[in-house]
């Protein structure tokens, strides 16, 4: 026997967590499989889809049986996922089948060849190695990750530029009309290292992160990626090329507009309804004391917001995209805001008051 009478969480726990980067239609039919290895005492498994591998193992009851095998990980998970609470279930490996048996349920299904898993390459040598906090991780992407591209053409644009500078963590998104950078404090002291992350990379990262106090070690090599946390280890190609200066992009604005987050993000909800369904363009109209949100569509129809402020720079006419504004301020936790702005041409600069670790960009469009 395989496996003999285990709990059906201590197996579906362990592949939830890495089924998450294996995808139906795969080039190779072993690369939609999860890789089951059973040892003295554990059970490890590991996905890849060639560019990322996730391993995670669970303490199970020594037991005299070792092995390996690989079967299809969608399946696995949904037969797991069906059947009742606290099921007992046993694995059998019978030729080229995989019996699993739960209660009164039988289920045979293909495997294929354990030594057959192409499992990621150790390209993980002289990398540079830091610890952090998971729940810090997990918070500094969700501040930046929804500005990545999504499938463009410049393929370093699909992804998080990760940047260790002596005790400073930075982590940095855009795809060419909006940027969103992030900046935070760490205990390792180091030389500079960039690295970018895929975009698939960071999905799953924070999918699989806890909110919590818990260390979090990153190897960051010049080709590859290591991230082990809780009993994870996550190993990723990294993206080759060269992200755009940011430092360029972030402006240094004299004219500010403090809003409290809430009432801005409304006013702009209510304003994308009648937003053109193509562009989602919507106009600022800043005067003293006044910002009035404007949005049109071709049938003629109009939305307007005004909002009382204590603004009293110069008066401006400028328009954005509202989904932009509203992904940078839906990400950001801050009770209050600050817009600020150059000229009716420039970008606008969304900051968090008295917080420097914070900032996003969103390029002006025309209305």
């Amino acid at each position: 026997m395989f496996i003999e009478k285990i709990d059906r969480d201590s197996i579906l726990k362990p592949l939830q967590t890495v089924v998450g980067i294996v995808e139906r239609k795969q080039p190779l039919p072993i690369l939609s499989n999860v890789l089951i290895e059973k040892n003295v005492g554990t059970i490890k498994l590991v996905a890849t889809d060639l560019e990322i591998q996730i391993s995670t193992q669970h303490q199970l009851e020594a037991g005299a049986a070792i092995g390996s095998v690989t079967v299809s990980a969608k399946k696995l998970q949904e037969i797991l996922r069906v059947l009742p609470d606290q099921s007992q279930v046993s694995l059998d490996i019978q030729e080229n089948k995989l019996l699993i048996k739960a209660n009164k349920s039988k289920f045979s299904l293909q495997t294929l060849p354990a030594q057959d898993f192409p499992l990621v390459t150790n390209l993980i040598e002289g990398a540079t190695k830091i610890v952090l906090k998971q729940g810090l991780l997990k918070k500094l992407l969700a501040l930046v990750q929804y500005a990545m591209a999504q499938q463009d053409i410049r393929y370093y644009l699909n992804g998080v530029l990760l940047v260790i500078e002596n005790n400073i963590i930075r982590l940095i998104a855009t795809d060419g009309h909006r940027l969103a950078y992030v900046s935070a404090s760490i205990e390792n002291e180091g030389p500079k290292k960039e690295v970018i992350l895929s975009r698939k990379t960071v999905n799953e990262l924070s999918k699989l992160l806890s909110n919590n106090e818990d260390p979090i070690e990153l190897e960051l090599a010049e080709k590859q990626v290591r991230i082990t946390f809780a009993d994870i280890v996550l190993t990723s190609k990294v993206i080759d090329g060269k992200f755009p200066d940011y430092e360029r992009v972030i402006p240094n604005y004299t004219n500010h507009l403090q809003l409290d987050r809430l009432t801005i993000v409304q006013a702009l909800q209510r304003a994308a309804i009648l937003s053109n369904e193509k562009f989602r363009g919507v106009r600022f109209v800043l005067t003293e004391k006044n910002l009035r949100i404007i949005s049109s569509n071709s049938e003629q129809e109009e939305a307007q917001e005004d909002i009382e402020n204590e603004y009293h720079g110069p008066a401006l006419d400028i328009g954005f995209n509202v989904n932009y504004l509203l992904d940078g301020l839906n990400n950001t936790p801050a009770q209050e805001v600050t817009f600020s702005f150059g000229d009716p041409n420039s970008s606008i600069l969304i900051t968090v008051p008295g917080e420097e670790e914070f900032k996003y960009v969103v390029m002006p469009m025309r209305i």
